[in-house]
């Protein structure tokens, strides 16, 4: 039943973020807000990326970051950050499908060469917290970054402002 309710949040929300990632322009992929903040093509790679990290919640119960081989792609395209994110979405899709819910509740803890970088919580919580509101979050600052940069941003829970005023004729 758990599993059940998360898969159906995880595919509505790919839906948005796979929206998100499709309305990035090229030519944005370089803007940053800030000199110290990533860019939206290192930001959109991130979400990509964590995509990739379902198997080692779901499937390990301790995530070495240490051994952990970022494979960001090749973010000079917005095409090829929405491959990588279509990869690692069906893995990730795959991952929860087969996933054994009696194990939600068993500790989990992400761990860089041997040291406790997170502290051990119950599966479940790491899915919601680590996988689910982490992409949010970046998603969040995605949608801020295009707009700074003058693009426009897909409605994700219901129309975005310019969709809004497109219906209104």
């Amino acid at each position: 039943m758990i599993k059940e309710a998360l898969l159906g949040e995880f595919l509505f929300e790919a839906e948005n973020t796979r929206k998100l990632l499709n309305a990035i322009p090229d030519s944005a992929l370089d803007y940053k807000p800030q000199p110290h903040l990533w860019s939206v093509g290192q930001l959109a790679s991130h979400i990509a990326e964590v995509y990739n990290w379902f198997d080692g919640t779901f499937n390990q119960d301790v995530f070495d970051m240490g051994t952990y081989k970022y494979d960001k792609g090749d973010i000079s395209k917005a095409s090829n950050i929405v491959s990588k994110f279509e990869e690692n979405f069906a893995k990730a899709k795959s991952v929860m499908e087969n996933a054994d819910e009696s194990k939600f509740f068993n500790t989990w803890s992400m761990q860089m060469n041997g040291a406790d970088i997170m502290p051990p919580m119950p599966r479940i919580q790491v899915v919601r917290g680590f996988l689910f509101n982490h992409l949010y979050h970046h998603r969040g600052e995605l949608v801020a970054h295009l707009r700074a940069s003058g693009n426009k941003v897909p409605g994700l829970y219901g129309p975005s402002y310019e969709e809004s005023q497109a219906m209104r004729g």
